[in-house]
Order: C-alpha cells, then structure tokens, then sequence
C-alpha cells in the first residue's frame, strides 16, 4: 500500500482537475481541505465549538466519543484546543506519543477511543504553550494530516472558544461534517450561539444542534431538579435559529471527580447517549463526511 502511493506521488503534477487518481491529496477545485494522513480514512468530523470558555466543552467532546465508541463504532479526538489541552488527562492518557516516517501514532485510551493533543507532544503537560496563532493553527492541521489515525468511523475535534485563527483553520483545513454548539443557562448564550450560527454559515457547515450543559443540580434526596445558574434560555434560542436542542446536561460532582481521574469513560451523563443517537442518524457511520 506504501509503496503504491508513493508512485502515485512522484507521478503527481498537483492538477487534480486533469487527474482520476483517487489518492489521499486529491482536491477538487476550490477545495481548501488538506488531504488526511495517507494511513488514515475518516468518515465523518464532528467539531464541538462554544463562544466562551469554561463550558464544558472539552467533557462533551469526550464523552461524545465514548458514547460513540460505546456503539462499537471507531472513534477519536482531535483536541485542536491547544493552549488548554485537557483531553489526555480526562482520558487518563499521559505518556508521550510516537511515531514513524510515515507519520505520529495516535494515543489510545482503554476502550480504543484514539486521541491526539499537544499535552501527548510535550516533555512536560503543566508547560504553557506561548505561541502566536499561525504556529497553533498550524499544529492543528499537523494533527490532521501527520498523524496515523487508521480507520475511524466519528472524529470529535475539541475546539478553542471563540473564532480565532484556529476555528477558522480548522473549518478551512477540515472536512467538517457539522458542528454542535455547547453552552450554558445564562442570558449571554442568545450571543454565543448567534456568533456559532453566523460562523457555520460563513463556513457553509452545518449546526447539528445545541447542548446546554450545567443546566440543573438534581437533589440526592428528593430528585427535584434545581437551575443553580439561572433559568435555563436554550429552548428559545434553538427555537429563533431553527436549531434543535440534543441535550440539557446535568451539574453532577460526581462526573467532575471521574474525568478528573482520567475515567471519563467509566461514566454515563443524562443527555449523551440521546445526542450521539442523534448524530449516528444524521451521519452514518456508512457515509464518508
């Protein structure tokens, strides 16, 4: 297989358009998508983006792969939030990755859910990553087209909040299948999830849907949901952006303490399971993004 497409390459003229060969850095004109790893087949990419910080997003992300790879289906992580790499550690991930000349292995976590983040290149994980945003955006599409990732039937890339240069490479550089906006029950997610819509529309991608997390406490004696962060807002705004609401996640220390452990995938969040249902009808795993 190697050697076959290093044939195609050294016969390669980089016009695609005068060209039938199906090989890994075909591009259609106009095409900015960067052709994956040549030991990679990525069916569909799902990127989880937020407006804001502190939202949960990485813990979505990761428990969206997991539900998934629950499923039996082949999933990874791509974690493209450079200066705040937690997926490793959630994981429980903490070795470094290798690689060969054909590419960077991914790491893998106990149930075979693949990941690549920063934290796995670094000889120290708590070192702060002091770089300007080309060089960040460049190293997310490194993950992307340098590292081996086999067979994978869902990719969840972790995204960094906000539309700086990295969504913006990631969506440029990625065949993204659709996106999910995860927020929070304040007053503020009307702005986040309008930004999230302007920018899928500017991309030309799709919003699967909104997950809002810390969206109630359930009380351990009476069972009675509490919104400790406000009346939660998220129906109405799926309601005025036509978008569909997957998930309302729980506040729960318990799940807190698991990730923190690195056993995000020994639990279960109310909500998941439903949006990666979801997800599977939208996008099956028999389709390529």
């Amino acid at each position: 297989m190697a050697e076959e497409i290093n044939d195609q390459s050294a016969e390669c003229t980089s016009n695609c358009s005068t060209c039938g060969a199906n090989c890994s850095s075909r591009k259609e004109p106009g095409d900015m998508h960067e052709p994956c790893n040549a030991f990679s087949s990525i069916k569909n990419v799902i990127a989880v983006v937020s407006g804001k910080g502190g939202v949960g997003k990485s813990l979505i992300t990761g428990s969206l792969a997991v539900a998934m790879n629950r499923k039996g289906y082949n999933t990874a992580v791509l974690d493209a939030d450079i200066t705040g790499p937690s997926i490793p550690k959630s994981f429980g991930i903490r070795e470094r990755a290798g690689g060969n000349d054909d590419g960077i292995f991914p790491a893998v976590s106990r149930n075979g859910v693949r990941l690549m983040s920063l934290n796995l290149l670094l000889d120290d994980e708590e070192m702060p990553v002091l770089w300007r945003g080309p060089i960040l955006a460049g190293t997310v599409k490194q993950f992307w087209t340098d590292v081996m990732w086999g067979e994978v039937d869902y990719m969840f890339v972790d995204m960094p909040p906000g539309t700086g240069d990295v969504p913006l490479t990631v969506f440029q550089s990625l065949p993204i299948s659709g996106i999910i906006v995860v927020t929070s029950p304040q007053e503020l997610v009307s702005m986040i999830v309008a930004k999230a819509v302007n920018m899928a529309k500017t991309m030309n991608v799709p919003i699967l849907g909104v997950i809002e997390n810390y969206s109630y406490v359930k009380c351990p004696d009476c069972g009675k949901e509490i919104p400790v962060f406000g009346k939660s807002h998220v129906d109405e705004i799926c309601k005025k952006f036509d978008l569909k609401c997957l998930a309302k996640l729980p506040l729960d220390h318990r799940v807190a303490e698991a990730v923190d452990e690195g056993l995000i995938e020994d639990v279960k969040i109310a909500g998941i399971d439903e949006a990666a249902e979801f997800i599977g009808k939208v996008f099956p795993a028999g389709e390529q993004a």
